[in-house]
């Protein structure tokens, strides 16, 4: 925990040696009043001393500026030091009068000043010089925390997930919350989990001072609380920002932010460093695993997915935010494989863990395609069902097993297929445009009906024989013997194609 900034009255009062007595009830005084940070003891018995005074000092008198019987002096006096700021009021007793004036007790109860009494054989230098002390002793313990609280964030980041371990240190030894806000301005990490301190108000301000794009530090009040976020990383390549709810007060207090902010700043340039540098690796893996051999990448990674695996292909164009995404969930995630490749982004799970990639479907969005489960010796082959998949995709998440009722023709249609498929159907439509017939329609009602003429016929509303001159006669205008199954199966295949969009 981190001590106290600076002494206070409370401080100075609980000095035996001093012998000061509290003279104001303290449970009528305003909250606080006796914790303040005290930053100076003067004395003077001046009638208006205000103007020479600094702020948070605690004044001592002996009363011989006040007149006899000068209530209303004395309530002015008083009043004047309260406007100023004084902390506190020490009344030297025995030298003017002896004990306090009922009319300065009075006074300093309506303004809700402290007042306390001096023995008359304590003298006020002592008092200052206890002060003084106080603060030295302060400082030193400031200081020694201070360099305490940085080596134990030092041992906190050589632990596994350094940078996580380094900010919980951080805040038990701040006693505040502390939170870190990935590029994206998602919450990643933060301690305690329970303080509720990531409101929607602080990411509000950590996405704005990404978007900025700036490196900068902001204060901000989140209900009454100071929270200082500061940007890590450089000035057009932030990597996060870091949120602290409390204000840094004193040098000791920025010195210890300030190391964890350059610690954090490493660790995550570092960490983006090294996540390009595996991109890169898994990438070259990928080519050996798409000839079926996982031996290389079990020898280099130490091991892959538990088998059966599935293979899900991503959108190119969203491999960014994908890698991102997984990067972030990777230390408490299942195991994965993951690879840039010409497809696109490449992502090899357990079958078992089949729902992250129904989860990254859902956060993140991405067209996906997911292969069958498959062994690593037909890898190849799962690879190409998640790129069948992936083209069968218009949003979301398609599985190739889904696709079984689309057919071998939904999985070969292709723009030059379909190029090729209104080729061979041009002279039919041709001819109907000329004519004002419906060749097309009738020759794809018959294949529909397995080529018989009644149930054609019966579906367009003609006679059979009607039915039989409308095959006869798209038989000549595309040249094609209707007769054989071959040619039948290539002009159904031309139809389905032809209309696909």
């Amino acid at each position: 925990m981190e001590p106290p900034l600076n002494p206070t009255l409370r401080t100075l009062l609980a000095r035996r040696d001093l012998r000061l007595s509290l003279v104001s009830d303290e449970r009528v005084l305003p909250d606080g009043a006796l914790d303040r940070p005290m930053r100076w003891v003067h004395s003077t018995d001046l009638a208006d001393p205000t103007p020479f005074l600094a702020d948070d000092l605690v004044l001592l008198t002996t009363g011989t500026q006040f007149s006899p019987d000068d209530a209303e002096g004395v309530t002015s006096y008083v009043t004047r030091l309260s406007q100023r700021g004084v902390n506190g009021l020490g009344f030297g007793s025995g030298v003017h009068s002896q004990g306090v004036p009922s009319e300065l007790v009075a006074a300093c109860a309506a303004e809700g000043l402290p007042l306390f009494e001096v023995p008359y054989d304590v003298p006020f230098i002592a008092i200052a010089r206890g002060h003084a002390e106080a603060i030295a002793a302060q400082t030193y313990a400031r200081r020694t925390w201070a360099l305490e609280a940085q080596r134990a964030l030092a041992v906190a980041a050589l632990r596994p997930r350094g940078l996580e371990s380094a900010l919980s240190e951080l805040s038990r030894r701040l006693g505040c919350w502390v939170g870190l806000f990935d590029v994206a301005g998602s919450v990643v990490h933060e301690h305690p989990t329970d303080a509720g301190g990531a409101t929607p108000a602080i990411a509000a301000e950590a996405e704005a001072l990404l978007q900025r794009g700036s490196a900068a530090s902001r204060t901000v009040d989140d209900a009454a609380v100071p929270h200082t976020l500061f940007t890590l990383g450089r000035t057009g390549q932030l990597r996060g920002v870091i949120a602290i709810a409390a204000a840094a007060h004193d040098a000791e207090t920025r010195a210890v932010v300030t190391s964890v902010i350059a610690m954090a700043g490493l660790s995550m340039e570092q960490g983006v460093v090294l996540a390009r540098e595996r991109r890169r690796l898994h990438s070259q893996l990928l080519a050996s695993l798409l000839a079926d051999d996982p031996s290389l990448a079990r020898r280099v990674l130490g091991s892959l997915p538990a088998a059966p695996v599935l293979v899900a292909i991503c959108d190119a164009a969203r491999t960014t935010a994908v890698t991102e995404w997984w990067e972030r969930r990777r230390a408490d995630g299942p195991a994965a494989f993951l690879a840039a490749g010409e497809e696109g982004l490449t992502i090899c799970v357990a079958a078992g863990d089949e729902v992250v990639l129904d989860e990254l479907a859902a956060q993140v969005d991405v067209r996906i395609g997911v292969s069958a489960a498959s062994d690593y010796r037909s890898f190849s082959q799962a690879h190409a069902q998640a790129v069948a998949a992936l083209r069968r995709s218009d949003g979301g998440l398609v599985r190739y097993t889904d696709l079984g009722g689309a057919g071998m023709l939904d999985a070969l249609a292709s723009d030059e297929s379909r190029l090729l498929a209104a080729a061979q159907l041009a002279p039919l439509r041709a001819h109907d445009t000329e004519t004002g017939s419906d060749l097309e329609l009738s020759l794809r009602v018959w294949l529909e009906h397995d080529t018989r003429l009644e149930s054609a016929a019966e579906a367009l509303g003609v006679h059979r024989h009607t039915m039989r001159a409308r095959i006869a006669q798209t038989a000549r205008v595309l040249g094609a013997d209707l007769t054989s199954f071959p040619a039948r199966a290539e002009l159904w295949a031309a139809l389905r194609l032809a209309s696909e969009r």
